[in-house]
C-alpha cells in the first residue's frame, strides 16, 4: 500500500499489536480484513506527506513537481491499490509462518517473523509497484489524471511500465523490516523489563513508531532510487531499474543531502502511520469477531 500503511503490515509493522494475539489463526481473515481497512486509512490520512516526499526527491525539484499545490494528485491510485496490497502481504506472511512453524520460545522466532515479511514484501509488491508507479507519476504531474497517466504507461512501455522499480522497492522494503523488527523488538523488551510486565499494545505501537522512523531515515536513499526510477524518462538510463546507478547519479548530481531529499516527511509519515493503523486495526478487528462470535 503506498509504502505507509505496508509498513506496518509486516511482522514488525502490521502486526504491531502481535504481543496482543492480533495473528493467532482463529481470527485470521478478521486480521485480514481489519489490515487492510486500517491500510487505506493510513494510506488516505497521510498521503499528502507522500506526495510532498515525492516531489522533494523528483528530479525537477520540489516546486517544479508542483510544490504544495494539489497534494492529493493521484491519490485514486493509492486507493485502489491500498487493500489488495495489505490482503497479500497478510496470506503472504501467514502462510510463510505456517509453513515454517517453530516452538514460540524458540530463539528462531525473530527469523521465522523476518522471512515471512520478507515474503510478504515480495509478493505485495506485485500490487504495489503498478500502483506506486501510477501515484508517483501523478504526484508530480497533478494536471494530468490518473487514468490518462496509466493509459499513457500502458501505450508507451506496456506491463512493463508499470513494474518499473520493482527491484528497488523490494530492495528498499526488505532492508527496512531487517532494521526496524530487531530494534522494536528490543524496545518492547527493555520497556517490559523497566515495567515489570509485558508492554501493552499502546505501548507496542510507541515502539513501532520509533522503529520505524529511525528504519525509514537509514533506508531513504534506497527510498530515494525507487522514486527516480518510476519517474525516469521512458529509454533513459535510469528508466532501466538500476539501482546502484541511480544512486551513483543522485550522489554525483546532489550530494548527501540528494540520498536523503525527502526524509523528514518520510519518517514522519511511517511513525505516525503507526498510531494510525494501530487505532483502525484494533478496531476494525475487535468489531469483526464480535460480529463472528454473534452470527449463529
Amino acid at each position: 500500500m503506498n509504502g505507509v500503511a505496508i509498513r506496518f503490515c509486516s511482522v514488525s509493522k502490521y502486526s504491531l499489536c502481535g504481543v496482543c494475539g492480533a495473528m493467532e489463526r482463529p481470527g485470521f481473515m478478521a486480521s485480514l480484513v481489519a489490515g487492510g481497512v486500517a491500510g487505506v486509512s493510513v494510506d488516505l490520512i497521510l498521503y499528502p506527506l507522500d506526495t510532498i516526499k515525492t516531489r522533494l526527491q523528483s528530479p525537477q525539484g520540489f516546486n517544479k513537481a508542483g510544490g504544495f499545490r494539489g497534494i492529493y494528485a493521484g491519490v485514486p491510485s493509492a486507493a485502489i491499490g491500498s487493500f489488495p496490497n495489505a490482503a497479500a502481504f497478510f496470506i503472504t506472511y501467514e502462510y510463510v509462518k505456517w509453513f515454517l512453524h517453530t516452538d514460540s520460545s524458540s530463539y528462531l522466532m525473530p527469523m521465522k517473523h523476518m522471512l515471512a515479511a520478507s515474503a510478504g514484501e515480495v509478493v505485495a509488491c506485485l500490487i504495489r509497484v503498478p500502483s506506486e508507479v501510477v501515484k508517483q507519476r501523478a504526484q508530480v504531474s497533478s494536471s494530468s489524471r490518473t487514468f490518462h497517466i496509466f493509459s499513457n504507461i500502458l501505450y508507451q512501455e506496456g506491463i512493463r511500465g508499470l513494474y518499473r522499480g520493482y527491484t528497488s522497492t523490494v530492495l528498499r522494503e526488505i532492508p527496512f523490516s531487517l532494521v526496524q523488527f530487531p530494534l522494536w523488538e528490543s524496545l518492547k523488551a527493555l520497556w517490559s523489563w523497566r515495567q515489570d510486565h509485558v508492554v501493552d499494545c499502546w505501548q507496542s505501537a510507541v515502539c513501532g513508531a520509533f522503529a520505524g522512523g529511525f528504519a525509514a531515515v537509514v533506508t531513504t536513499p534506497l527510498d530515494v532510487a525507487k522514486t527516480r526510477i518510476m519517474l525516469a524518462k521512458v529509454g533513459s538510463s535510469t528508466a532501466s531499474g538500476n539501482v546502484l546507478s541511480a544512486l551513483h547519479g543522485v550522489w554525483r548530481t546532489q550530494g548527501l543531502a540528494g540520498l536523503f531529499a525527502g526524509v523528514f516527511p518520510r519518517t514522519a509519515a511511517i511513525s505516525l502511520g503507526g498510531f494510525i493503523f494501530l487505532g483502525a486495526y484494533d478496531q476494525t478487528r475487535s468489531l469483526l469477531l464480535e460480529l463472528g462470535r454473534g452470527s449463529p
